[in-house]
């Protein structure tokens, strides 16, 4: 008997979507493009709704998973891109905080693994200042549950081919570059473990 095929649902906002990759693929489609195949196979579905906060995704995440995993019979997991509308509509990190630690506490509870991305920085000074504080948040719920969580801010903050990037844009997507580089830091974030794959 073979191996099961295993369905990867991806929650998140625009940036899930691939928003402003003039290629369609943004991050999911490039991670999946070269995560190893196993026997069985694989399905990422990126499922991103623009401008969503974390208080949107938590009421919509467990319906749009359910609808992608059926009865659950294939092996699923939860892929969890977090953006900017928590800083830029002034969530308090309380709240994005408790947010987040839901869907991971309800995740937890139904035996469903997750890997969370979080929040890229922009081109904008003074939201990238919120979101160095909303980033520090998300990891730390993540590190109390021992949740993989991949920083993006960081890493691309003084980024000069990120910067570029998004200065070619609007600002807060990017385009083909950037995309590769957030699906750099995803696939040697702890993605291979995380699916339990070797790193070809």
């Amino acid at each position: 008997m073979g191996q099961a095929h295993v369905r990867i649902v991806v929650v998140g906002d625009a940036l899930v979507a691939g928003v402003g990759d003039p290629k369609g693929l943004g991050w999911v489609g490039r991670v999946s493009g070269r995560t190893p195949r196993e026997e069985g196979g694989m399905t990422m579905f990126p499922l991103g709704v623009p401008g969503e906060t974390t208080a949107e995704l938590l009421g919509r995440w467990r319906e749009e998973a359910d609808r992608r995993f059926g009865d659950r019979s294939d092996p699923c997991r939860l892929v969890i891109g977090l953006g900017h509308a928590d800083a830029r509509r002034g969530t308090t990190l309380a709240r994005s905080r408790l947010h987040l630690a839901d869907i991971l506490d309800e995740s937890s509870s139904l035996g469903l693994p997750v890997f969370v991305v979080g929040p890229p920085p922009t081109g904008d000074e003074t939201l990238n200042t919120a979101l160095a504080q909303l980033s520090d948040a998300f990891h730390d719920v993540c590190t109390r549950r021992r949740v993989p969580y991949v920083d993006t801010f960081i890493p691309l903050l003084r980024h000069e081919d990120w910067l570029t990037d998004l200065a070619a844009g609007d600002g807060v997507h990017p385009g083909q570059a950037g995309y590769g580089l957030i699906a750099w830091l995803v696939l040697h974030g702890g993605w291979h473990d995380w699916m339990g794959i070797p790193q070809r």
